[in-house]
């Protein structure tokens, strides 16, 4: 008898083991679905192993059904669910939930698509001519044969899409369905795939410059030592070519490419560029696309490509952070490009992995290298480069001989008070903003925030709406003429009146991109505007549709968030406009200067690309800041160095790991009774390495409480044994009486 452990799409902490059925003896393998029964419930789970023995002390039920005739699933993706599990602290079935699209989860179905070819019996010269005179007194069924012949360049045994056909030449259904029932037509039904393979390879491969033919030969020299490699190159340095050389080498070595980028709004422009250099290889993977649509890519990535015969494996996969948990059959490069972005670790739901650490995980198994590319990397990356665990290889000057752009510091008390503001803009940056549309430039304004106003607050008592389930206050945005919640998606219609005091002396404070692209249209009503945030890239296509009319100089202003500084390249934008770098600056976090170096010098870097040096102006009321100086002097070096000294003096990154945990529960008694037993067990073990109880920035989601702890683990301690003493401590606490529903979430190094 053989039985197979199975993983549920559930959050179980342990495998459940069934029995295979005489029937299906010998034909189920690891990496298979199967549907199972749990309780009184049936589910789509995968076989993770098998084994000969029964397991002891329980009854075994048997498999209901076997779905797959081949794995889905490989061994080495199998052997990376285990790692994320253990070392994310989540179980097998949170990390089935988030590898395999939910297409492959319920039920897929293939596109079909009807083709037309002639019937077998009139294939032949003399009788398709005899066919031909039958049909001279049905003129309609004569045409459409005729249009056939003429679609087909009168190849009697071609097939062809029944839609062509009939649209082409306006044939009427009853007319066509007539040449059926004659035995003129014979059609079939053929699965195609949904996803656009048509592009073809239109240009050479870049002509590397003689600094960037330089860190390619490092690049290469150095993997010989470390699997890992760090490009530090300064925005505009020309990292894409490189990664493109890169990729053709492991294409003539036969092995594929993934390529990582932190926001789906990267992929507009670059699968573009890469589709011009290597053709219908080159694959996108994201969250934008259709159930469907996932299927067909994460098929066609894997050694078990059932995708139709016409389309070609994909060789280059361009994808966010999901990406790393397709099938790969032969990778041999992974490119993480702005390998410094918080979005490439997953918040939530479980599990929590972070896409960079995960896809040097996934390149070991593979026997791959990697090359992590930034213009600002990630103080624990740059640590690694620096102490010799990755390799280090710079480009410090932008490819074509412009210098960086002009960094300008205008603070923004000073002009209120010399009353040189004008509403949210001071006057030298509407004055450098209609200089540079004067000049048919174009502008990228930044505000690291959406929607219009951050709260709106009544004037007579100070009242501000707060969400009625999280512990904010509720966002206005003007379009939509509503107060929306941006952690619950809660949302109420914004009244005339306050609905404490009934004053209508209602008031919008602090300002988001919506508003500023109101202001600015007052300023400027022939400018053509356009606004890059997550309210107006919803839509699958609109990121495609916003950032082609910027780049084709259909739009003369880009106002976004933080969807402008990634990587995106536009070579006519002379002006870089950072409205208020004061909400980056003071956020409550120990990564927050890091960050707002990071983004500050990003979008920074999107001015003057090409043939003349761009001008950025940054309005801060923290002129003196000395990250503020760092961005200004393009001095990552002293900003690095400051982090350091800092983490080490307190205790964070890269000199300890460090382990979040937040403890959720509807009633706030409960999570602060849990919090202290917690503190109590777990504090006994851990000392002054665990951090809380504190409230987070944000107390309440979803009508859950929230306290959060942090353990702070030396390069000493076990983590391993840290992390399961913690779930341990979890457990216990879950099966405390009267404290039903109290969630934990752990979360490995957070960022």
């Amino acid at each position: 008898m053989e039985y197979v452990n199975v993983i549920l799409p559930l959050a179980l902490p342990q495998l459940l083991t069934y029995a295979v059925p005489e029937d299906f003896s010998g034909k189920v393998l690891p990496g298979m679905r199967v549907e199972v029964e749990v309780g009184r419930k049936y589910y789509r789970a995968l076989v993770y192993s098998l084994q000969d023995e029964a397991p002891q002390g329980f009854v075994v039920k048997p498999l209901r059904h076997v779905i797959d005739l081949m794995p889905v699933v490989t061994a080495k993706q199998l052997e990376l669910w285990k790692w994320i599990a253990s070392y994310y602290m989540c179980t097998m079935g949170e990390v089935m939930t988030a590898a395999l699209p939910n297409g492959l989860r319920t039920t897929y179905k293939p596109r079909t698509e009807t083709f037309v070819r002639l019937h077998e019996s009139v294939q032949h010269d003399a009788l398709l001519e005899k066919t031909l005179n039958t049909l001279k007194r049905a003129k309609k069924q004569e045409k459409l044969l005729l249009d056939f012949l003429d679609l087909t360049n009168g190849v009697t045994d071609a097939t062809v899409p029944k839609k062509i056909l009939m649209h082409s030449y306006g044939a009427s259904v009853a007319t066509f369905n007539a040449c059926v029932e004659k035995r003129i037509f014979e059609v079939e039904q053929r699965e195609v795939g949904r996803l656009d393979r048509s592009a073809v390879a239109t240009k050479n491969m870049p002509v590397l410059s003689a600094a960037q033919q330089t860190a390619y030969e490092e690049i290469k020299e150095q993997w010989h030592a470390k699997d890992v490699v760090l490009l530090h190159g300064v925005t505009a340095s020309g990292k894409t070519e490189i990664y493109a050389s890169l990729m053709a080498a492991e294409l003539e070595r036969g092995r594929q490419v993934l390529y990582l980028v932190p926001e789906i709004a990267l992929t507009t422009q670059l699968i573009g560029r890469l589709q011009q250099l290597f053709g219908n290889i080159v694959g996108v993977y994201h969250s934008k696309y259709s159930d469907e649509e996932r299927v067909e890519i994460y098929t066609m990535t894997g050694a078990n490509n059932t995708s139709p015969p016409a389309s070609p494996p994909l060789q280059i996969i361009v994808g966010a952070r999901s990406a790393v948990l397709l099938p790969f059959a032969k990778l041999g490069l992974v490119i993480v490009d702005e390998e410094h972005e918080a979005s490439f670790k997953q918040l939530d739901p479980a599990p929590r992995y972070h896409a960079r650490d995960t896809a040097i995980m996934l390149a070991a198994q593979h026997g791959a290298k990697v090359l992590l590319g930034t213009a600002t990397p990630a103080v624990e990356t740059y640590y690694n480069a620096k102490s010799g665990k990755f390799g280090l290889v710079t480009l410090p000057e932008r490819f074509h001989p412009v210098p960086l752009p002009a960094i300008e510091v205008i603070d923004s008390i000073s002009m209120r008070k010399k009353k040189r503001m004008n509403g949210l803009f001071s006057q030298p940056l509407l004055t450098a903003i209609g200089e540079a549309l004067e000049k048919k430039e174009q502008v990228i304004l930044f505000q690291n925030r959406r929607g219009f106003s951050p709260f709106v607050q009544c004037a007579e008592c100070g009242h501000i709406p707060q969400c009625k389930h999280c512990s904010v206050s509720l966002t206005y945005h003007k379009q939509q003429h509503a107060l929306v919640c941006h952690y619950c998606g809660y949302t109420e219609r914004l009244q005339g009146h306050c609905g404490e005091c009934g004053s209508a002396n209602i008031q919008t404070k602090g300002f988001g991109t919506e508003k500023i692209e109101e202001e600015l249209q007052q300023y400027f009503p022939d400018a053509r505007l356009a606004r890059l945030d997550l309210d107006t890239t919803r839509a699958k296509h609109a990121y495609r549709r916003i950032i082609h009319d910027f780049e084709t100089g259909q739009k003369d202003i880009l106002i976004g968030t933080q969807m402008v500084t990634k990587g995106l390249d536009f070579g006519r934008v002379s002006l870089v406009g950072i409205l208020n770098a004061d909400n980056l600056l003071n956020f409550p976090d120990f990564r927050a200067h890091e960050r707002s170096f990071q983004l500050l010098t990003q979008v920074s870097g999107r001015a003057g690309r090409k043939e003349r040096r761009g001008r950025v102006l940054i309005q801060t009321a923290q002129p003196h800041n000395p990250v503020i100086h760092f961005v200004q002097q393009y001095d990552y070096h002293a900003c690095f160095n400051l982090q350091l000294i800092e983490r080490h003096e307190f205790a964070f990154p890269p000199y300890v790991r460090l382990i979040g945990v937040n403890m959720k529960h509807t009633n706030e008694a409960v999570l602060q009774q849990a919090a202290a037993l917690f503190k109590e067990h777990a504090g006994a073990a851990l000392g002054h390495r665990l951090l809380g109880p504190f409230p987070p920035a944000v107390p309440r989601i979803q009508r859950k409480f929230i306290l959060s702890f942090w353990i702070r683990a030396g390069r000493q301690d076990n983590l391993p044994e840290v992390k399961k003493m913690l779930g341990q401590h979890f457990e216990q606490l879950r099966a405390h009486q009267g404290w039903s529903g109290l969630e934990f979430a752990a979360d490995v190094d957070p960022v």
